[in-house]
């Protein structure tokens, strides 16, 4: 399909759309791949909030982690919800259930969350510390706020297609087109202190993609997006690339995962932070 041809998905949403492409790159995220920095701060027993849950599997995760407490799913798109419904069903997942909602006015009554966690999610919002305070506003006092987004500046590769250099500079323009912006990582910090968290703490972890199987899934991934997801439809809306020039992506992208020498990797800003006690003199 051409990227012409696409539904264009609203701005100040997703910037990779919900194509077919874009959710399995999802179902590879864990825990461990994509929440490491939060496992030391779970504890069983917690009602954890998943913003932005996607398909579902690192909300799964979570909830093994910290069963018999519970996690709560939550993401604006109602087919996704239902697939990561499907997911904890499919999983024997009894303590995860899935909602649709709004990051910024969230379903929930004041306090109710001992852990708040966004993966990927504050990328893509073009208010991310109204998205933080309503994290606030649902976080238990002295609760955890864990957030991780990729910082699209500090991502490299080999070998150095010209392809994969045209593939970054669309990306940031069609992300800042969609209201979001790509080098969240290095923001997060300052996000977080802004929305108002106190005992913020910072890491950074990669993906990294080099075999043959995560070039195979990275690069597949990839090729499809840059010509039938809603980056491309944007891309094309917005000026930023034109068809061939996204087919010229999606075989960039496929020339790389077969290079044995191919080597990618994306770092990311990892935050740890928790709502301020509430007052004892009120």
């Amino acid at each position: 399909m051409d990227p012409e041809q696409n539904e264009v998905a609203p701005r100040d949403q997703y910037t990779h759309g919900h194509h077919e492409s874009v959710l399995r790159s999802h179902t590879w995220r864990t825990v461990a791949n994509s929440a490491a920095y939060l496992i030391p701060h779970l504890v069983r027993g917690d009602v954890v909030l998943d913003l932005g849950c996607g398909p579902g599997t690192i909300s799964v995760d979570l909830a093994d982690r910290v069963s018999p407490g519970r996690v709560v799913g939550v993401d604006a798109a109602s087919g996704i919800v239902e697939q990561a419904a499907a997911h904890a069903a499919d999983t024997g997942t009894e303590n995860a259930q899935f909602v649709v909602g709004d990051a910024y006015a969230l379903p929930f009554e004041d306090e109710v969350f001992d852990v708040v966690h966004a993966h990927q999610v504050l990328q893509h919002l073009a208010r991310p510390i109204d998205a933080l305070r309503e994290a606030i506003r649902v976080l238990k006092p002295g609760g955890v706020l864990a957030v991780r987004d990729v910082d699209y500046g500090g991502v490299t590769w080999f070998p150095p297609l010209p392809g994969l250099a045209d593939w970054m500079s669309t990306y940031q323009a069609v992300a800042r087109y969609d209201q979001g912006e790509p080098d969240a990582g290095r923001m997060l910090k300052a996000w977080v202190r802004a929305a108002g968290f106190e005992q913020v703490a910072c890491t950074a972890s990669v993906w990294c993609f080099a075999s043959d199987a995560e070039r195979d899934w990275w690069g597949s991934s990839w090729s499809v997006r840059a010509t039938e997801s809603a980056f491309a439809a944007h891309a094309v809306e917005g000026g930023m690339a034109d068809v061939d020039g996204l087919r010229a992506i999606s075989r960039a992208w496929l020339d790389w995962k077969e290079d044995p020498d191919g080597w990618m990797q994306m770092p990311h800003g990892e935050v740890i932070a928790r709502k301020p006690l509430a007052d004892p003199s009120r």
